[in-house]
């Protein structure tokens, strides 16, 4: 197990190389950038700018310069919020992964329970208003769905706020603050737990099918053991091996797929950021941020791979 989790490390360390390359390399070559696309700016404050943040410089030699200083954990200066890169998304990234980590939470367990059920009902009038239903929710658009909920549970029965993390010049602390974030993150959590349910709901029922056909199946079943007992104890923790390997893209997909979400809801999260970055070209919190993606998605695929190994003895990781 130490000399799998020794190699792995290394392969990371390998893959974020590259990865660092193609993302550095996507915003660098890119015509223009926050000082460029600034009608404001004289030519001599901006060549003064663009000395002063090392812009003049090579390519290859400006990449070396942030490859450094990214592995000491500084990811540039932000000149359209005049903030360290890293300051500036440790203020806003716990708010996306709050958001993200409930609809994630939310997803796994609904489609869990309705895939199982689909599963071993199959065929039937459940099974089939589920298919349709997995179909409709992969079908909408986040930004339509987003706009469909606020009119519904916002404007027309006004039972949540439409939008924020807190209500305007609210001075709740304590119980009462918490309470007032879960009522405002309820509709975007809503949103991100419709979209990606339906699609697992139908790999895990797919799954699950597989699963129940099989041999030692229907050995449990002829050993007389109980339906439930065979169907949760046996089947779905076989099911569940192969959606452990979709657990590692769930979250840096989240993150990424959060940021149409939080735009329609105004959530204070780095999908905000990240939009208003990419509209002004602040390329420095464009590539901390895409970064900070890349290292999400191979941190997350070694737990994805540890957990496999826990969760089926068969699995020994050499």
């Amino acid at each position: 197990m130490k000399a799998y989790i020794i190699r792995r490390l290394l392969y990371m360390v390998l893959t974020l190389f590259g990865a660092s390359v193609l993302i550095f390399g996507l915003y660098a070559l890119t015509p223009g950038d926050f000082v460029d696309n600034n009608p404001k700016l004289t030519d001599e404050r901006k060549a003064e700018l663009k000395q002063m943040y090392g812009l003049d410089k090579p390519v290859v030699e400006r990449y070396f310069v942030w490859l450094g200083n990214a592995v000491r954990g500084d990811f540039g200066y932000s000149l359209q919020y005049q903030q360290p890169v890293t300051s500036l998304l440790s203020q806003y990234i716990w708010n996306s992964f709050l958001i993200a980590s409930a609809s994630t939470l939310f997803t796994w367990l609904i489609a869990i329970v309705i895939g199982v059920i689909s599963a071993t009902r199959q065929y039937s009038f459940f099974d089939s208003a589920v298919t349709i239903g997995a179909f409709a929710a992969m079908s909408f658009p986040s930004f339509f769905a987003g706009l469909l909920i606020i009119k519904f549970f916002a404007v027309d029965l006004g039972w949540f706020p439409p939008g924020g993390m807190i209500t305007t010049g609210s001075n709740a602390t304590g119980l009462a603050y918490v309470w007032e974030v879960i009522d405002h993150m309820f509709l975007p959590v809503l949103v991100l737990t419709m979209l990606g349910v339906g699609s697992l709901t139908r790999y895990f029922r797919t799954n699950m099918l597989e699963i129940i056909r099989q041999d030692f199946i229907r050995t449990a079943r002829a050993k007389g053991l109980k339906e439930k007992t065979v169907v949760y104890k046996h089947a779905l923790r076989n099911a569940l091996l192969p959606a452990i390997t979709l657990l590692g893209f769930e979250l840096p997909a989240l993150f990424g797929g959060a940021i149409i979400t939080e735009k329609i809801f105004n959530w204070p999260g780095v999908g905000q950021l990240y939009m208003q970055a990419f509209s002004l070209r602040d390329y420095p919190l464009l590539m901390g941020f895409t970064m900070f993606l890349a290292i999400l998605t191979v941190v997350s695929n070694l737990l994805a791979d540890l957990l496999y190994g826990v969760a089926d003895p068969r699995v020994r990781l050499k």
